[in-house]
């Protein structure tokens, strides 16, 4: 698996004769894109209202950081630029690399759509999560497993998620949007944002 993992990178990671233009969409996608998830969740909140798949996908993503950090601790796995294997274009410390925090959100954020929101909003998202996958295994701070791991997170993520809302969401739901009704009565009135 591991001789897998690194052919796979060999094969992914940038090179000193990789475009200019690829390197910076790959740097986009690496560092910025990910900014996206607490931007959509606020617009699916106040203005559409998806306020269950916004509470759903903030537990699935809760679950996921939790279930990352912990088999990072279990499992740490060094970086592709502390092997020296491969160019690395992108600043990172030497944190354990499996599985990928930035690839976990990512990918759990986009299960989140899949399962709970629209299937062609989930589509966009999975296509989003794994440009991010891709541009961090490219500019050399993650293997391809780290990303495999991710996946997997996410899923489990979202699997947790269901069975906790299954025993406690809609009660949930019903008293956050009480206090949000609260809160916000005034740009309610006004029609800024969604009762």
């Amino acid at each position: 698996m591991e001789n897998f993992n690194y052919q796979l990178f060999m094969m992914i990671n940038v090179t000193p004769n990789s475009p200019f233009w690829l390197i910076n969409v790959a740097e986009f996608l690496a560092k910025q894109a990910i900014d996206i998830i607490p931007i959509v969740l606020l617009i699916a909140w106040l203005w559409v209202p998806r306020r269950e798949l916004v509470i759903k996908t903030l537990i699935a993503l809760a679950f996921g950081v939790i279930l990352a950090k912990a088999l990072g601790t279990i499992f740490p796995h060094v970086r592709p630029f502390i092997q020296g294997v491969g160019y690395q274009l992108l600043d990172h410390s030497n944190t354990p690399s499996f599985p990928s925090n930035h690839g976990t959100g990512a990918f759990t954020f986009a299960l989140a759509f899949l399962f709970w929101g629209r299937l062609g909003i989930g589509m966009f998202f999975m296509a989003w999560a794994l440009g991010i996958a891709w541009s961090r295994v490219y500019l050399g701070v993650h293997w391809p497993m780290d990303m495999a791991g991710a996946l997997i997170v996410g899923l489990i993520s979202c699997f947790l998620t269901q069975w906790v809302w299954s025993l406690w969401g809609k009660p949930f739901l019903t008293n956050l949007e009480k206090i949000y009704h609260r809160i916000f009565i005034l740009p309610i009135k006004k029609s800024w944002v969604k009762y």
